[in-house]
């Protein structure tokens, strides 16, 4: 994984100390809360309902034992002893006092972390596929390209007050688990008929109030040009995204008005031109440099594990969470790890110090000290031998991470919603736990198979409920906390925006709600489908019957 050099932590170490400055002013009141705004934003800060929130960077979702174990320590000492994993692979803490902000960054810069860039009108954190550098199917570690695109963006002089926030997602895979048709520039890395990587720039996705899905802008861009094409594409939006209406200023809005080939012939004109100034050309000799800090493990040589099947065969349990959340790792012998943070009926993406401490510990002795955070809102550990999968499972199960769940119904995506965020007009973790509990059952889970189920407290959509196979909406009516649900959506690689079913539901009726869709689901799947292939062959109409004849 990167690491810093001295300029990084130079960087890091003086933004520290100058927010440290700017605290101090907003306490004694020389600074009041409309002047220090934006400053703590730059910060990563945020003023929720009933405290402030300080979201920290976790760039492509990729962090060391060491990293965590600073995480966990600042839970520990500066918050309520827990936090909470984000779907933008980014950490949040929930309850910190202003008073010991400038403290908790000075200890994230111990570590190579900070919190720039995870709020306000730039670039935000990049994210990534969170099988990096260890699925079969990717043709480059997008992590690479990730970094490089990230050191590119920090602090950009013509990027720090864009329009809007602007969020980029990578994968290198044809399987995208990085969602990234519904990012403001979405990359897919894969090789030409020459062999040569190219990358497929696609631009115009989003979710919140008026969800896109992007378009393809820029395609077989090469290596080189990478930037220069990123560059060209962030010009053309500063230059024309809206500013005088906040619910229109992201680039996906640009794209609907202008239309995807005007913006392709926008971004073309101006590539040409970045391009002749020479000055983001993207050397091999930096692409070189940065894939080192990305180089593959000290894998051993091994066979798949033959006592597996074996442990499989004495535990059901752990053949269970076996068969779910581990999933195939490009080299013999090794897996891809999953640890759920959505137990039943907990709270979907929270993990508390000692968890957190606990899979730092294991990630070091087991998985080459490395952690993956996903925007699933689960971690990964993505270098386990087969041989260490049954201790690794009883570890988890004694600290109650070995939730057997991904991919199922209860591995729900959950914004905090109003518990916490002041913008929300519902609450989401109740509606999450009640689903939860109400599917509780492993062997019905399975019986349902993939099934994507995502919540959002508001419009913002920061539950991701547009893409969800069944997404559900709070809202308010008269200040009465209602949930509207959509059905079809998909942030994989044949993206989707869910369709409403109909009128919303009482917080009360939504678990009936999603068992009564479900049900239906099971009459009328053919074998092999999905929820999501049932819906998408027999389109909305049974469904809608089905829930409203109920209801």
């Amino acid at each position: 994984m990167y690491r810093y050099d001295e300029f990084d932590q130079k960087i890091v170490d003086e933004r520290v100390e100058q927010f440290r400055g700017q605290v101090a002013r907003r306490l004694t009141g020389e600074l009041n809360e409309d002047q220090f705004k934006p400053l703590r934003l730059m910060n990563g800060l945020y003023l929720q309902l009933h405290a402030y929130m300080l979201r920290v960077a976790i760039p492509y979702g990729t962090l060391s034992s060491r990293q965590l174990r600073m995480l966990a320590h600042i839970a520990r000492k500066y918050d309520k002893d827990y936090a909470h994993f984000t779907t933008r692979q980014n950490l949040q803490y929930n309850w910190p006092k202003l008073a010991d902000i400038p403290d908790i960054l000075a200890d994230l810069a111990t570590v190579e972390m900070h919190a720039i860039q995870t709020s306000g009108n730039c670039i935000r954190n990049v994210t990534s596929d969170h099988f990096a550098g260890a699925s079969a199917d990717e043709v480059d570690d997008p992590r690479v390209w990730s970094e490089i695109i990230r050191q590119w963006s920090t602090f950009h002089p013509e990027f720090s007050f864009l329009p809007r926030k602007f969020k980029i997602a990578v994968t290198a895979a044809p399987k995208d688990r990085a969602a990234i048709k519904v990012h403001d520039i979405g990359i897919v890395i894969r090789r030409d008929a020459s062999g040569t990587l190219a990358f497929d720039v696609y631009v115009g996705g989003g979710q919140g109030r008026t969800p896109f899905v992007a378009h393809l802008i820029g395609e077989g861009i090469q290596a080189g040009d990478l930037l220069a094409y990123l560059e060209a594409t962030m010009r053309v939006y500063n230059q024309y995204g809206r500013r005088d209406n906040l619910y229109k200023a992201r680039i996906k809005i640009l794209v609907h008005q202008i239309g995807p080939e005007e913006m392709r012939k926008q971004v073309a004109a101006e590539f040409v031109e970045v391009k002749a100034q020479g000055a983001l050309a993207l050397p091999q000799a930096e692409i070189d440099r940065i894939q080192a800090y990305f180089a593959a493990p000290a894998f051993e040589t091994l066979r798949d594990d033959a006592l597996l099947a074996q442990q499989k065969a004495q535990n059901k349990a752990f053949a269970a969470w076996h068969d779910i959340n581990v999933s195939p790792h490009k080299m013999p012998g090794y897996a891809i790890v999953t640890i759920s943070l959505k137990p039943i009926g907990g709270v979907p993406g929270d993990a508390s110090a000692d968890q957190m401490d606990l899979v730092a510990d294991l990630a070091e002795t087991l998985s080459f000290d490395e952690i993956r955070v996903s925007h699933e809102q689960n971690l990964v550990l993505a270098h386990v031998k087969q041989s260490d999968l049954l201790v690794l499972w009883q570890k988890l199960d004694a600290a109650g991470l070995a939730t057997a769940n991904y991919g199922l119904i209860t591995d729900i995506i959950a914004c905090p919603g109003l518990d916490y965020c002041d913008l929300a007009n519902a609450r989401s973790i109740n509606v999450a736990q009640a689903v939860s509990k109400r599917f509780a059952d492993l062997d019905r889970q399975r019986n349902i198979g993939e099934l994507k189920l995502k919540i959002s407290g508001c419009i913002n959509a920061c539950g991701h409920h547009h893409v969800g196979h069944i997404g559900v909406l709070g809202v308010d009516k008269k200040g009465v906390e209602f949930y509207q649900i959509t059905l079809g959506g998909s942030g994989d690689e044949t993206a989707s925006i869910g369709d409403i079913i109909g009128p919303a539901f009482a917080e009360n009726e939504v678990a009936d709600a999603v068992e009564s869709l479900v049900d239906l689901y099971l009459n009328l799947r053919q074998p092999g489908e999905r929820f999501l292939d049932t819906y998408r062959r027999t389109g909305i109409q049974p469904f809608r019957e089905k829930l409203y004849a109920a209801h």
